[in-house]
């Protein structure tokens, strides 16, 4: 399908013009497409109001839309710029010097595109070692091997999504009741998403599960992205705002919490979406089990503690405005830190595609990183 203008409306639920490698593929709701070698986006800011696809064919292009929450979630935003490098190699020059000049540029574009989901840096290293093992043989052949990467990339983290869940919906009993903030699903993913994987795999198998989706100020990525993804699924969702959870655990309507991650700390401190901290902090005061749903390449051993993780600070226009229109005082003072830290020993355990790490720990990660994942 030829993709020639910016803005493209369609079906959320078919990912990509892909071969399909696996018959599942077509199953998956995922936010990113590839077609004629431009990365096409579902413009998560529109939802749930409208299904709008951007289409991209640079790294600055796709540097932006990264900073703008066209595309955001971590292992999503690791798939977006996987394809951004693929798709701006079509316009890399031929000489060795001039193609390591313009690769650079692009990934340190990427780079710096947002701080915190060490997913970003995780596929932007595995191209950049692709890039080496095949600058010598020309631009044809770095442009070949950056698109089979970035679609390797994105099919195993669907794969790992899948793997997440089957892992999780163990955790979870029949009928439970889940608290979950912020967006961690298929919008979040290459597809099927992480702490919305599991309840997507718990449901699959027969379970019944009801979900309370935290509205998750600033950005509502619960109210706008949570909620739209669930009822696009049929899944029973009921939105409360962020200030409701307590009052909600203290009466006994909440069994557990499943959140997802951007970057996992080697001694299991989390940094997830801003909120995630105090959620964590009521579900030890009402005794309830807090789990983190996440990728093996969302833990970051470089980090030994979630003390050390940068934490992105974001236009104060999105505390103050909703939809464009505006909330609080013009020039009061604001803060809008996008991610805190929850601390490991909040955290009742750690979901990846290779099983459980419970309690998260340094013994525990580094064994759940050893093993070999289990594919559903």
């Amino acid at each position: 399908m030829a993709l020639n203008n910016d803005d493209l409306r369609g079906d959320a639920a078919h990912p990509a013009a892909l071969p399909p490698t696996d018959p599942r593929w077509e199953e998956v709701l995922s936010p990113l497409r590839w077609s004629e070698g431009r990365v096409v986006l579902l413009d998560q800011r529109a939802l749930p109001s409208e299904e709008l696809w951007r289409s991209y064919g640079s790294e600055a292009e796709v540097a932006e839309a990264i900073r703008s929450l066209v595309v955001r979630g971590a292992p999503a935003i690791g798939c977006a710029a996987a394809l951004a490098l693929a798709a701006g190699a079509r316009a890399y020059p031929s000489d060795e010097s001039g193609l390591r000049r313009a690769f650079a540029g692009g990934l340190a574009l990427l780079r710096a595109s947002r701080p915190t989901a060490v997913n970003l840096f995780w596929a932007l290293e595995r191209q950049a070692r692709v890039f080496e093992l095949h600058v010598a043989k020309g631009v044809e052949a770095v442009r070949d091997a950056l698109e089979r990467e970035a679609l390797a990339i994105w099919r195993e983290d669907i794969a790992a999504c899948r793997a997440i869940g089957q892992h999780g919906a163990a955790l979870l009993p029949d009928g439970a009741r889940v608290l979950t903030h912020c967006n961690a699903g298929a919008l979040a993913t290459g597809g099927y998403g992480t702490a919305l994987g599991v309840i997507r795999a718990a449901v699959a198998a027969g379970k019944r599960i009801q979900v309370y989706a935290d509205e998750t100020r600033p950005v509502l990525q619960g109210a706008r992205l949570t909620a739209w993804e669930l009822q696009r699924s049929g899944i029973p969702v009921t939105l409360i705002c962020d200030n409701m959870a307590g009052h909600l655990m203290q009466r006994g309507a909440i069994d557990c919490c499943i959140v997802g991650a951007d970057r996992v700390a080697r001694n299991g401190d989390v940094a997830n979406k801003i909120g995630t901290y105090m959620v964590a902090v009521l579900a030890r005061r009402h005794g309830l089990p807090f789990y983190v749903a996440a990728p093996r390449s969302t833990i970051d051993l470089a980090t030994p503690s979630g003390a050390t993780i940068p934490i992105e600070e974001r236009d104060a226009t999105e505390v103050t405005q909703l939809s464009g229109q505006l909330v609080a005082p013009i020039g009061v003072a604001v803060r809008n830190p996008a991610f805190d830290v929850t601390p490991a020993e909040l955290v009742t355990a750690l979901i990846t595609e290779a099983g459980v790490a419970a309690p998260p720990s340094e013994a525990t990660i580094a064994q759940n990183l050893n093993d070999t994942p289990r594919r559903p």
